[in-house]
């Protein structure tokens, strides 16, 4: 059978583990210098220096081998985006240049813009338009190092739509090469139709959890979400939702703190939740709480460098308090429209203060620990997938020094090239 080489690596970096790294040890990357990797049967079988492969393996390769040319490259563990809302229709740039021009979120929503206006269009788009967008969506991720990702429902809130978005997700995803979870997110935000009075509001929260919830994870959803905040769904409405989709087996995150301290990051901890994201007005107690229950911290830089907003989490406080730091891009239509994890990576460590050390972890090991995969893939070792990103730079650093610009060069998902020299590899 073949097997995947890859020689004279400049370096190799990357966390090491099974679950996710919090405090001091989240900055803790293994490097090998001039290394060379193989993989075998979809796994990562052999990590050392390339003069440790030579000798183990011997210097003229095989003849099934695949062998890629590391020269000048570093190697690190597929990036793993544990936050996106991909499968949507219609865009929003007007927003975007609307805020620009000094009008509010709040003025931009009560003009009929903000999610109402993306839930529109996704009603309205066929399950095929849909997985069209979503799968151009995964294409660029590929190219940008993404390897594995989550994905939300969220811009049909209700039954029929919800499920069409799921159905368009599964549709794009099939036979891609980044690996794909789905989100129930239904309680993203109350539709039109059930903003009228506090009963219709409640009416909605009944039929997400007596209706949408089982019918998505009878669907294939792994995990239930809701936006916890202010004017959106209160922390009883949020506890009502996530134990609802805990019955039909969706495991818990949450947006949480993200406008307002609310107190979700307690939510998260308190109901057992795998991730709690955003986490702008965090306080103490809701740090310590997710430190003490293990619940990964997912932070949105992202987020909040595209709504302007002067503010993001504490992560270095998280990071202290023994929370594990996750990154992920956000990425939809309205408040952060990017494919890109190492842009992201960018804004976490000017924004947030991460070292580059701990936003690797955050982008590989971590993220993967959110979405219930850091067994599985994460970091270079070993026995798990062989999923490797080859940045253009002689070392980790270059992944966010040389920022503005897609330093990935190649990507391979369990043991395949998928990207060559920037390019799309198709079977």
């Amino acid at each position: 059978m073949s097997r995947l080489v890859v020689r004279h690596l400049s370096q190799l970096a990357t966390p090491q583990g099974k679950a996710a790294r919090t405090g001091a040890a989240q900055g803790r990357i293994s490097r090998v210098e001039d290394a060379a990797l193989v993989c075998e049967d979809g796994r990562i079988s052999w990590i050392g220096t390339d003069a440790d492969f030579v000798a183990a393996h011997g210097e003229a390769p095989r003849a099934d081998d695949v062998v890629l040319d590391g020269r000048g490259k570093t190697a690190l563990p597929g990036f793993v985006d544990p936050h996106t809302h991909i499968p949507w229709a219609g865009y929003r740039e007007s927003e975007f240049n609307e805020r620009l021009k000094g009008k509010t979120y709040a003025e931009i929503a009560a003009a009929g813009g903000g999610i109402v206006s993306t839930v529109a269009a996704t009603r309205a788009a066929s399950v095929e338009e849909l997985a069209a967008v979503t799968g151009e969506r995964l294409d660029r991720m590929l190219l940008h190092g993404t390897t594995f990702c989550e994905a939300k429902t969220g811009y049909g809130l209700d039954l029929a739509s919800e499920r069409k978005q799921l159905a368009a997700l599964k549709a794009a995803a099939a036979g891609h090469p980044v690996g794909v979870v789905a989100t129930a997110l239904p309680g993203h935000e109350v539709p039109l139709e059930r903003r009228g009075s506090e009963a219709q509001k409640a009416r909605y929260v009944a039929e997400c959890c007596d209706e949408i919830l089982p019918a998505l994870a009878a669907d294939g959803a792994r995990f239930v979400d809701v936006f916890c905040e202010h004017g959106v769904f209160d922390l009883a409405e949020s506890r009502r939702i996530l134990e609802a989709g805990k019955a039909v087996g969706l495991a818990p995150r949450l947006h949480a703190d993200e406008l307002t301290p609310l107190g979700g990051a307690r939510l998260a901890a308190e109901v057992g939740a795998l991730s709690a994201d955003h986490l702008l007005f965090a306080q103490p107690d809701g740090i310590h709480a997710m430190a003490k229950a293990g619940v990964v911290a997912t932070l949105l830089p992202g987020t909040s460098v595209f709504l302007r907003m002067n503010r993001y989490a504490p992560a270095r406080e998280m990071v202290s308090a023994g929370v594990a730091v996750a990154l992920g891009t956000d990425c939809n239509p309205g408040s952060s429209y990017t494919e890109s994890l190492p842009a992201v990576a960018f804004f976490a460590t000017i924004g947030m203060g991460l070292t580059v050390e701990e936003a690797l972890t955050a982008m590989t090991l971590n993220a993967a620990a959110s979405v219930g995969e850091a067994a599985r893939r994460g970091s270079l070792e070993p026995g798990k997938a062989a999923d490797v990103v080859l940045v253009d730079g002689r070392n980790l650093e270059h992944l966010v020094y040389h920022y503005g610009v897609n330093t990935v060069t190649d990507v391979v998902v369990a043991g395949s090239p998928v990207v060559r020299d920037g390019r799309r590899v198709r079977a």
